[in-house]
């Protein structure tokens, strides 16, 4: 059974590779870099490169990518995720002291002593990751660089002295790599040795201030909470976590209010309190398919659904962009190798998992925010009349000539649409799982309207006068309409 996927997958690399390589000869794509290094917008509200073409993080969850996936699996993974309109995969750089790779090699054999890290006629950890930052590149992906997972800090394998070797070698050797995004913790609350990160992060932005640098934290908690202050960190991430509502799980370790697990819109709301004011964005939701809860193999397993719920909520609230994950993907399972949390690498291996409905409907949430004015969005819920709890909230965001309104549930929802510009506004309904769009009507400041059949989506109001949509034939550009990002924005 083991032999027979095995070589169903390097069938499948090969062709992959070969396509690749057509493509390549054929034309030279433009890569994002070619607008600049990524930055922070002028509101300090969203990610945009230099000469202000919006970036919108769509991230996927690769945790272990370095360490699992050897060169074909890993050109054949990234090439999927660009396919499916992925531009960040976030990976834990090592997941041990030492970590080993496909190949097995270890990625610290002098412990924190890399003055001999190139072995010459050796194929290393290190020149396997490189190779990885490149094949990303030449799939115009991003990998946030998870430092060191923030179990090997908390465990003490790591001290400052120790961190600063670290982030030297690291910042020394990808600081001129266009794609990279630094990310420090790692599942872990940022009081646990907050020498340690500060000493990595400040050491990697001495040598490397061209690359961006957020925080990965532990569940339910953001990066605001401990580093809102730190001249290192450019952007905010948060991890709303695994658990659907009132599953405490007798964890007293646990700092939302019980029967608020799932509202991951909150943490948007809570790190808009911190300043300086910074981008924020959810780096880990409830990941599709993996059970709820995550320590009992027997509770329902995320859906499609409810990623596509988890993404919308968290960038209509505010955030600038959104990461996806996959319980397979993430730990990268496949015959004889079943991951945590149940993960079963028979029944579903990595590369079956690229199928699944989730991972590919994240997509249209970008195209969505790059077909619209970009830098001037802001959240606003006083649209809403009688919004709903849980399940049926509605949440609102609007721009400059547009309003857009998520629909979990189906819902009948009542739209005050008088701050969209114009006397009548042209109204489209989206559906989140395909992206396909329907025209519905001219409407003046007020719409009533229930979705046909109970599936959650996106409406759509704009000015006519500013013609995002065609009334025939509405379809997402997903290129971004974007003016130049705005000081001083009011909401």
């Amino acid at each position: 059974m083991i032999h027979r996927y095995a070589m169903k997958l390097r069938a499948l690399l090969i062709a992959a590779a070969a396509a690749a390589s057509i493509i390549f000869v054929q034309a030279a794509p433009k890569r994002p870099w070619n607008h600049g290094k990524l930055t922070v917008s002028e509101n300090s509200r969203f990610i945009c490169h230099t000469d202000s073409t919006p970036f919108f993080w769509l991230g996927d969850t690769g945790w272990l990518l370095p360490e699992r996936l050897d060169r074909d699996e890993a050109a054949f993974y990234l090439k999927r995720a660009a396919a499916a309109g992925y531009n960040v995969v976030q990976v834990q750089v090592i997941n041990g002291i030492p970590a080993f790779n496909a190949y097995g090699q270890m990625s610290m054999p002098d412990g924190f002593d890399f003055s001999k890290i190139n072995r010459p006629g050796i194929y290393g950890y290190w020149d396997h990751l490189d190779h990885i930052i490149d094949l990303a590149a030449a799939n115009n992906i991003y990998i946030g660089m998870v430092a060191i997972w923030g179990g090997m800090v908390k465990s003490g394998k790591m001290n400052e002295e120790q961190a600063k070797s670290y982030g030297r070698f690291l910042a020394e050797r990808y600081k001129d790599r266009p794609n990279i995004i630094w990310i420090m913790g790692g599942d872990i609350p940022g009081d646990i040795h907050p020498e340690v990160w500060d000493a990595l992060a400040s050491t990697i932005k001495s040598i490397d201030s061209n690359h961006l640098m957020t925080f990965h934290p532990r569940g339910r908690h953001t990066s605001a909470q401990w580093f809102a202050d730190r001249d290192w960190l450019d952007f905010h991430m948060f991890q709303s976590g695994h658990r659907r509502y009132n599953q405490r799980m007798g964890n007293a370790y646990y700092p939302i209010k019980e029967g608020t697990e799932e509202d991951s819109w909150m943490y948007v709301d809570s790190t808009r309190k911190y300043l300086p004011l910074r981008p924020v964005l959810d780096g880990e939701p409830s990941y599709e398919d993996i059970p709820q809860g995550l320590h009992d193999g027997n509770e329902p397993r995320w859906s499609a659904r409810d990623v596509r719920r988890y993404a919308y909520w968290s960038v209509f609230a505010g955030s600038c962009g959104h990461t996806y994950g996959h319980n397979a993907i993430m730990q990268f399972v496949k015959p004889g190798y079943n991951g945590a949390y149940f993960a079963d690498g028979i029944e579903k291996p990595w590369y079956k998992a690229l199928d699944d409905e989730g991972y590919n409907q994240m997509r249209y949430l970008k195209e969505l925010m790059l077909s619209l004015p970009y830098f001037d969005r802001v959240a606003d819920q006083e649209v809403i009349r009688g919004n709903g709890e849980r399940y049926d909230r509605l949440i609102a965001t609007r721009g400059p000539g547009y309003l857009l309104v998520y629909n979990h549930t189906g819902r009948l929802m009542e739209i005050n649409l008088s701050k969209v510009s114009g006397k009548r506004k042209d109204a489209f309904w989206m559906d989140a799982a395909t992206g396909r769009m329907s025209y519905l009507g001219e409407y003046g400041d007020l719409i009533s309207y229930r979705p046909d059949g109970p599936a959650d989506g996106v409406l759509i109001v704009t000015d006519p006068s500013r013609s995002f949509f065609s009334k025939e034939n509405p379809t997402l550009r997903g290129t971004a309409v974007a003016p130049k990002p705005k000081k001083d924005l009011t909401e």
